[in-house]
């Protein structure tokens, strides 16, 4: 079969989606540089501090609980237009915030669409993409969300000295990037399987035969039509045989990708670095060196996604995380808890989530559910980690405070193995894999999952 890779087109559509990864990394690191300002401004102890820095991922869990239905319904493209205005507006209404109050109001509403965006997005990409380009593009997502923290720690290094509204004009900066996000989504067409779930053949055939030539998109028309002869999902199809057991590994996946500890880390970066001796200069210097080597070590898992599959990576990964996280809990225990040590065992343990688990999670998430359901099926895995999210990094400071620097590293470290555990036993392989091939994976289960 004759397949003629569009290459430059591919990668429009799924940069595109990915922008709104871009725009997810943003909004969920721009706080941590900017969260001693309003600790400062607001005088916020640690609870409040905590529900300051959580507020967006509870907007999260409601964006990403209704955004599947959504774009099942609706489209995976309206619905992503919908979330880059709500993603400028949010953005706007933080920085002005007269209180407290409204700053969280608007926090929350800001999470609604980081919540969306964190399921449609990674959807759109794994339906555009051939299998197999799909393992990098999935990356790119995930390339993208460590771009837009990057770009928020530099804007919250930049702005650090402008005066006691620093803040507003951190939160503010987002608008930008999202307007972006807005106008090229006005370029790129739905998703062909979007499309002829939908009963529009001939447009979602046009993009295919856009993406990889008229003789393989006869042949994609024919498989994706072949997956559709059950009727639109529903949530009672999640229970099915076979399926409840993607449902399941998904859970377990969506809860310990958080319980690892990757959002505490990122978003209390100025916090741990300050707790190690250094300044809030010095600290904030050193959470945008985090952010510049999770960019690098994310253009690492570009290379190894599609060559060595998903399995691999997340076993390897979770290993490596387990272990710098048990020498972070040493170095508390022994008194080395010091600066250039805490750098150096943070980038280990980032280093190992942003080439092989970031990457690897938000390509399989969409890849494992079949097609007439994957936008309600994705609400289950992207919802549990937005709670998962929100509960870890509301009571980490008062955690952090309480129980000691040594516990929390251990506590991250024994959930960072059970993840390399699960893996190991769940994960199936998803390499070189079409969507509806993968579908099929689960199929011959269908006899004994009871």
């Amino acid at each position: 079969m004759k397949e003629e890779i569009n290459v430059s087109y591919i990668t429009f559509l799924a940069g595109t989606a990915a922008l709104g990864g871009l725009l997810f990394g943003f909004d969920i690191a721009i706080i941590a540089g900017a969260g001693p300002f309003l600790a400062q401004h607001f005088q916020l102890n640690d609870l409040k501090l905590g529900w300051a820095f959580s507020s967006l991922l509870f907007g999260c869990v409601l964006g990403s609980a209704v955004a599947g239905r959504l774009a099942d319904r609706y489209g995976r493209r309206k619905v992503l237009l919908v979330v880059a205005a709500l993603f400028a507006i949010t953005s706007i209404g933080t920085g002005l915030a007269s209180s407290f109050t409204n700053f969280v109001i608007a926090r929350l509403l800001g999470g609604l669409a980081v919540g969306a965006v964190s399921l449609v997005s990674p959807m759109y990409i794994s339906e555009v993409a051939p299998p197999s380009f799909r393992g990098r593009l999935g990356a790119c997502y995930q390339l993208s969300i460590v771009t837009g923290a990057v770009t928020s720690y530099f804007i919250n290094y930049l702005l650090r000295n402008i005066g006691p509204h620093n803040w507003r004009w951190m939160f503010i900066s987002g608008a930008l990037p999202s307007a972006v996000f807005f106008a090229l989504l006005l370029l790129a067409p739905e998703t062909p399987r979007y499309l002829i779930m939908a009963g529009e053949r001939e447009r979602g055939f046009n993009v295919l035969r856009r993406i990889a030539g008229p003789e393989k998109a006869e042949f994609e028309v024919s498989e994706i039509m072949s997956s559709l002869t059950s009727k639109r999902g529903s949530w009672a199809e999640l229970m099915r045989p076979g399926l409840r057991r993607a449902v399941w590994v998904s859970f377990a996946l969506a809860i310990l990708v958080q319980v690892s500890g990757i959002n505490t880390v990122i978003d209390y970066a100025p916090v741990i670095f300050r707790s190690a001796g250094s300044g809030l200069d010095a600290a904030l210097f050193s959470t945008f060196v985090l952010g510049m080597s999770n960019f690098v070590f994310t253009l690492v898992s570009l290379w190894f996604i599609d060559r060595h599959g998903r399995k691999p990576l997340y076993i390897v990964g979770s290993l490596g995380m387990t272990i710098a996280l048990l020498l972070l809990a040493a170095a508390v225990v022994v008194g080395h808890f010091k600066g250039i040590v805490v750098l150096a065992l943070i980038l280990t343990y980032l280093a190992f989530f942003e080439s092989c688990i970031g990457p690897v999670f938000w390509t399989v998430v969409p890849e494992i559910f079949p097609n007439n359901i994957r936008g309600t099926a994705m609400t289950v895995p992207v919802l549990t980690q937005w709670v998962a999210n929100a509960l870890v990094v509301l009571f980490f400071p008062a955690a952090f405070n309480s129980f000691g620097k040594a516990s929390v590293f251990g506590f991250l470290a024994v959930m960072s193995l059970l993840q390399a555990i699960c893996a190991w036993r769940l994960l199936p392989e998803t390499k070189n894999k079409s969507l509806e091939e993968i579908e099929k994976l689960w199929r011959p289960a269908a006899t004994t999952d009871a």
